[in-house]
């Protein structure tokens, strides 16, 4: 039986997404700092959180005891998705524990000739259990996902698409649209930088917020301070 108590847990509530990817300075080959940063979400009150990898799920879930959305990036070969893109990555965030997965329900290629809703319903035959969630990019794609059966539809693609508006923040629109349209929770991801958009998103119509980069990923987090000095310091010397 679905845990459908979870999706009331997360209400109006702050998701913290703790990833690294190969070549970030959080990523380590051995071992993983991300447990820390999940733990750091949770004494400041964060009910879930988002994660890349099986290390990972299993390490925040051992660590913390919180209930994670688990996903696996990688490059398969022909595939524009890189999001839980196949059954192989599914099956091992089911084996690994997660109690959401996400995965890309855009329009990107799959690269072995499947439809998004071949997949996902192989998914569903498989897992009829298993709460999922659906990243995805556009209005369109986000009924097709509740009407596919997904528990879950979060924004998490917007703006990382052609077919999606590419916007500097985070996509309101989306989120307000999606809201008064379908009957499963909306979640309000994507270039979510400040507390205030945070607080935004949920006035949209958000059932909870995932934020990342903001929190983190120190890299992304200092590169806006030094671009913000250096664009400052440019119009001084202008």
């Amino acid at each position: 039986m679905k845990n459908l108590a979870l999706l009331d847990r997360i209400h109006h509530q702050l998701i913290v997404s703790c990833q690294a990817v190969p070549g970030e300075p959080l990523y380590l080959e051995e071992g993983t700092v991300m447990p820390l940063m999940a733990l750091a979400a949770q004494r400041a009150g964060s009910p879930m959180i988002r994660t890349s990898s099986v290390r990972d799920v299993v390490a925040i879930r051992q660590r913390t005891g919180l209930p994670v959305i688990g996903l696996i990036k990688i490059q398969h070969p022909g595939f524009d998705r890189y999001i839980t893109p196949t059954m192989v990555e599914v099956d091992q965030l089911v084996e690994a524990g997660a109690e959401i997965i996400a995965i890309d329900c855009t329009d990107q290629v799959r690269g072995d000739g499947s439809t998004i809703e071949e997949f996902i319903q192989a998914v569903r035959s498989k897992y009829p259990d298993q709460l999922l969630m659906a990243d995805i990019s556009t209005y369109e794609e986000g009924v097709r996902a509740w009407q596919m059966g997904m528990d879950l539809v979060g924004t998490t693609m917007s703006g990382y698409t052609p077919q999606s508006p590419q916007l500097d923040g985070p996509d309101y629109t989306l989120v307000r649209r999606l809201q008064k349209t379908l009957p499963i929770p909306v979640i309000g991801e994507g270039r979510v930088h400040t507390p205030e958009q945070a607080v935004e998103m949920l006035k949209n119509g958000a059932w909870a917020v995932v934020v990342g980069g903001a929190i983190t990923r120190p890299l992304e987090i200092a590169g806006r301070f030094i671009k913000a000095i250096q664009n400052e310091n440019n119009k001084e010397e202008a």
